[in-house]
This record gives C-alpha cells, structure tokens and sequence, in this order.
C-alpha cells in the first residue's frame, strides 16, 4: 500500500513538473526604428584660431571667454611702441629721401641752364667745346641722380608701409563673428611670431549652430546617408533629448588599432545654447523607420514549440488544431511558410515567420509576414492578427529557473528602449 502511495506521488509530481508554462507577449501597434549608434563630441560648425603676426608682449586684452564678439572687433593688444618707433623712424628716412629729391631737382635745374647757356657760348667761339662737354655730364648726372631719389623714395614708403602694417597687427582682432570659447593669454605673456605660432583665441563661429562629429564603424556606415534624422542626449541634460540632422558621411577612413569608422556629421540646432563645444554626445542615426505597425518581440518569430522542427528541417509537420492561421496560401495550396517555427523567406522572397498563440489550451500556429526589426520589436503583417492578441515567446517549467530546452527561442532576446518622440 505505500509503495502503490509513493509511485502516485512520483507519478503526479513527475507529470505536475514537466506540465510547460507558456510565456506570452501582447502585439502591438506603433512606431518602429533601426539605428546606428555611436558617441560624439559637440562642436562649433566653424571655429577660428586667432594668432599674432607679430611678436611682443600683451599689453591689455579685451575679450575673456564667453564674450561674443563681431568681426574687426579688438580682443588683445601687443605693446606697440617697438613697432611705432619703426614707423616713425621709417617715416623720418622718407622725408629725408623726399629733401634729397627736392635738392637734386635744384642742381638739375642750374646744371640745365649752364649748360644751354654753354651751348650758345659755343658758337659765338667764347667757350670751347671741353667746357661744354663738361656742363653736359654734369646736366645728365643730376637727371640720373633724380631718378635715384625717385627710386629711394619708393623704397622707403614702402619700408614705412610694412611698419605700419606690423603696428597695425599689434591690435588683435576677432575675424569672424561669434563667441570667445578659450582665452590663452594674459598682460605681459610674451607673444612669438612663427610658422608655429600659439593660439591666443579660439573664437567659435554662430554657436546657435552646431556639429557633433561622430565615428560610425564600418559594419554600420553603409546604411548612414545625409539627411537621415537622427538624436542624441549628453551628461549634462539626461532627460532631454536633441534632435539632428545628417549633414555629411566623410569617405576619408579613420584607422585606429586595425579598427576601420568614419566621420559622420550631424546638424544641430542650439537656439538657446544649452549645449557646449567638446560635450560628448550618445547619438543615435535613424537608418529606417515605420509608423503605426503591428509588432511582436523578436523571441516570438524564433520560439519553436517542443515537438516541432525548425525552418528547413525535413519532415516538418503541421501545427496542432488543424491548419495554420495566417497568409493566404502559396502556390500548390501549401502555406507561405516553410515549416513550423522561426523565419525564414516565403515563396515570393518576403520574409517570413511563425508566430504561435494560445487557443483553448493548445498551441495554434500563425503564419505572417516580417518586415523592420530593431533588436527588440520587429514589424509583422498577416490575416487573424491582431492589437492586443498574445503570442507566445517561451515555455518554462514549473519550479525551473530556465526555458525548456525543446522550446527555447533561438537567439538571445535584449530589451531596449523606444525612440524618443519628436
């Protein structure tokens, strides 16, 4: 008697256990998206280096971060009385060049007359020809050496330029309009004029416009084209979120440790300048997108009941209850579907799935059409499914912590977040 107590026992907990618990997922309908996603920094669509053409030392400055500022307007001032000592000292050498014209001129001018009153002497005999070949040579020195003095004045208003200009450069000027975002110098910091000269601003251009520069890899960039809308949030701001715009898909590659990406571009509006040069951004590129969809979870098109085969597995049966729900059927009469569960292609190349769901008890097969995923929901379309209906995604035993082996989804399933609304 205790014994035929103890195999019932066993009996009922053995059938009690293996007894399946189907997991179910409701379908709904809504908006879906594909992105590409990558990190970023925030920067000015144009920023302006501003270096010394001259060397000296910082008398004042006039522009500190933050100050925006138009174009000509003065941000720094090197020391510029080296450089007006030059000018008046070049301006000194050209008064002096412009006397010596004026004195040759006069010579010129008295050599003319001795020598055309020479020239009249000659031949009423009262001079000799020496003489007046001697008043001939003086005449046409004094006509060269005018245009020596012509040509020194030349040089030295040109000398007396460059030094204007070199103290005109001992004003630092802002070249574009915009905002002062790094200030490098300060009064008495010595400023040396080179090929390598040092920033002393670094002056970004409207900053109601920016750019995040992003680095999508190689796997992801052939679904990335301008236009494409796309998103991002930074630290500063968690709960919102920017929108953006793809600006330019840069071909040049960028190599780091075999690691192949490329330069993406997007557009950004910073109207009220929340959002700062050099913040780093969590971007995210819409590749494709749909609006009100039917969707499932990704492990509903990949769960296979126990018992039955998988897509492309020879022998396949049908479903239990009768003939699958779904697609209108294939050529031949058979259903579009392959098989009895998971994705495959149909008979006119759409792809395809099987979805099961809860009737009276008993797993009844639904075939439909799969169209857009993004790692967690995917799009699907097909007749008897509907908003609200449930589909099964797994099956548990009761008392066991993991899915049953014959039944569990094929690949893994990670849930993610939706994208944000506009």
């Amino acid at each position: 008697m205790l014994g035929a107590i103890a195999l019932g026992a066993a009996w009922w907990g053995w059938a009690h256990r293996s007894r399946l618990r189907y997991v179910t997922a409701t379908v709904t309908r809504g908006d879906i998206s594909r992105t590409v996603s990558m990190t970023g920094s925030l920067n000015p669509v144009v920023t302006a280096q501003v270096s010394s053409y001259v060397s000296g030392n910082i008398k004042a400055w006039y522009c500190d971060y933050n100050t925006v500022v138009k174009i000509g307007q003065r941000c720094a001032l090197i020391d510029p009385l080296p450089f007006q000592v030059v000018v008046d000292e070049d301006m000194a050498d050209q008064h002096t060049a412009e006397a010596q014209l004026v004195k040759d001129q006069a010579a010129l001018g008295a050599a003319r007359v001795i020598y055309q009153r020479d020239l009249k002497l000659l031949d009423q005999g009262i001079v000799s020809q020496e003489q007046v070949d001697t008043d001939k040579s003086a005449y046409d020195q004094d006509r060269a050496e005018i245009d020596l003095d012509n040509a020194s004045i030349a040089e030295k208003k040109s000398a007396l330029q460059a030094a204007q200009v070199n103290l005109a450069y001992t004003d630092i000027l802002s070249p574009v309009n915009g905002m002062v975002i790094t200030r490098y110098i300060d009064i008495g910091q010595t400023v040396v004029s080179s090929t390598t000269a040092s920033t002393l601003f670094l002056i970004g251009r409207d900053m109601s416009k920016m750019q995040v520069d992003t680095n999508v890899s190689e796997a992801d960039i052939g679904g990335v084209q301008p236009g494409q809308r796309a998103y991002f949030t930074v630290q500063a701001y968690p709960q919102r979120t920017f929108w953006s715009t793809v600006r330019q898909v840069r071909v040049g590659p960028i190599t780091v440790q075999n690691v192949v990406t490329y330069d993406v571009v997007l557009d950004v509006d910073n109207t009220d300048h929340a959002l700062l040069p050099g913040m780093t951004a969590d971007a995210h590129i819409i590749t494709a997108e749909r609006d009100t969809v039917l969707r499932v979870p990704l492990p509903a098109t990949r769960f296979v009941p126990a018992g039955q085969p998988r897509l492309g597995a020879p022998g396949g049966r049908a479903g239990p209850g009768g003939r699958p729900r779904g697609l209108a059927r294939g050529p031949g009469g058979r259903g579009g579907a392959a098989a009895a569960g998971g994705r495959s292609a149909g008979a006119d190349g759409a792809p395809r799935a099987t979805l099961w769901v809860l009737q009276n008890g008993s797993l009844q097969p639904l075939h439909v059409r799969t169209g857009l995923d993004d790692g967690t929901l995917v799009e699907v379309d097909g007749a008897g499914l509907a908003p609200g209906e449930q589909v099964v995604i797994n099956a548990v035993r009761p008392g066991s912590a993991r899915a049953d082996d014959a039944s569990r989804p094929a690949g893994g399933f990670q849930a993610r977040g939706g994208i944000p609304r506009l």
